[in-house]
C-alpha cells in the first residue's frame, strides 16, 4: 500500500509576512493532528488580562515571584488578600468564542490536544478534554508542607468565613489572578490554614514567575509535539522559554508552526504563518471554514 509522504518544512529565520487570510492555517489544520499552544490572548476576550500584550499589565503591575512567595508569611498574606478579591472575578469569567472553536476544532479531530499557559480553566469550561495546563490552575490549592490538594471553592468559602467584613472594588484583575491593594486592607486579612496539617503555607496551584515547570509535565508537552503533525500558537507573545520552546521544538522538528496573535511574538522568525487578528473573530472564521460549528449558546463576534 503506497503512503502519503510527510510535509516536512524547515524555518528560514525570516518570520513569514503578517496577514488576516487564514488560508494557510485552513490548509494545515485539514491534515488533522495539530496541537494548540494557548496564552493569555486568548482569555483577554473573558475579560482576563494579559502581561504582554498591547495592554499588558507587566507596565503597571510586578506580579509576585516565586521566592517572595514562600519567603515570608507577609508576603503570602499580600498575595491572598489580593487573590480573594480577584479570585471572584476569575470564577465569573466564561469561556468566549475563540475556547469553545479550539474545543470545536478537538471535538472534530483537527486538534489533537491543548497545551495551555493560561491559569483559568477556560479550556475545559468550552468542553475541551485534551487540555495540558502547563502552568497549573488558579482553580486548585497546594499545602507547601504536606503537599494536600484542595479546590479553590472551598478555601475561598474559608476566607470570606474568616474575613467577613473585608471588601473592595475587585473590577481590575491582574492576569495572576489578584487585584492591588492598599497595604492598611493587605495587614487586617487573616490567613487560613490547611485542613490536614494546620500550616497557612498554602499557594494557588500555578507556576509563579521565577518557578520552574515540573520536568515530567514539560516532557509530556514534548510527546503532544512529538507526535503532533504541526503547532497552531494561540494568543501567546511567547516572550518566555516556557513556551518558546515547544515551537522550536516543532520547527526543528520540521514541522509548521502557525501563529495566530494580535502583534509580533518571539517565535514569528519559525512560524510558516502569522495571523495578526482577534483571536475571537479568527477563530470563528476558522472552525466556519473548516465545517465544524460553535457549541450552542455562543454568539459569532464578527456578527457584532
Amino acid at each position: 500500500m503506497r503512503t502519503r509522504p510527510t510535509l516536512t518544512w524547515t524555518p528560514t529565520g525570516v518570520p513569514a509576512p503578517r496577514t488576516t487570510e487564514l488560508d494557510e492555517v485552513v490548509r494545515v489544520l485539514g491534515r488533522r493532528g495539530v496541537v494548540v499552544l494557548s496564552g493569555a490572548g486568548l482569555s483577554t476576550e473573558s475579560g482576563i488580562p494579559d502581561y504582554r500584550g498591547t495592554g499588558g499589565t507587566l507596565r503597571q503591575h510586578s506580579p509576585m515571584t516565586y521566592q517572595e512567595f514562600v519567603g515570608s508569611a507577609e508576603s503570602r498574606r499580600r498575595y491572598w488578600a489580593r487573590g480573594h478579591l480577584g479570585w471572584a472575578v476569575v470564577a465569573r469569567a466564561r469561556p468566549n468564542a475563540g475556547h469553545r472553536a479550539v474545543a470545536a476544532l478537538e471535538a472534530a479531530g483537527y486538534v489533537s490536544g491543548v497545551i495551555t499557559q493560561n491559569v483559568d480553566g477556560l479550556h475545559q469550561a468550552a468542553g475541551a478534554t485534551a487540555v495540558t495546563e502547563l502552568h497549573g490552575s488558579l482553580r486548585r490549592v497546594v499545602c507547601l508542607d504536606c503537599g494536600r490538594m484542595s479546590a479553590r471553592e472551598a478555601l475561598d468559602r474559608r476566607l470570606r468565613a474568616a474575613n467577613p467584613h473585608f471588601h473592595a472594588d475587585a473590577t481590575r484583575l491582574n492576569p495572576d489572578g489578584d487585584v492591588d491593594l492598599p497595604e492598611r486592607m493587605v495587614r487586617e486579612f487573616r490567613l487560613v490554614a490547611c485542613v490536614a496539617c494546620g500550616s497557612e503555607a498554602l499557594k494557588p496551584h500555578v507556576v509563579f514567575f521565577g518557578e520552574n515547570v515540573p520536568r515530567a509535565l514539560v516532557d509530556q508537552c514534548y510527546r503532544m509535539v512529538d507526535e503532533a503533525k504541526a503547532v497552531l500558537v494561540l494568543g501567546s507573545s511567547l516572550a518566555v522559554m516556557s513556551g518558546l520552546r515547544f515551537v522550536r521544538r516543532a520547527a526543528t522538528a520540521g514541522k509548521p508552526v502557525l501563529i495566530v496573535n494580535q502583534g509580533e511574538t518571539r517565535g514569528d522568525p519559525l512560524a510558516r504563518a502569522r495571523v495578526d487578528r482577534p483571536l475571537g473573530h479568527a477563530l470563528t472564521e476558522l472552525v466556519a471554514r473548516l465545517g465544524c460549528a460553535l457549541p450552542e449558546g455562543v454568539a459569532d463576534p464578527a456578527a457584532s
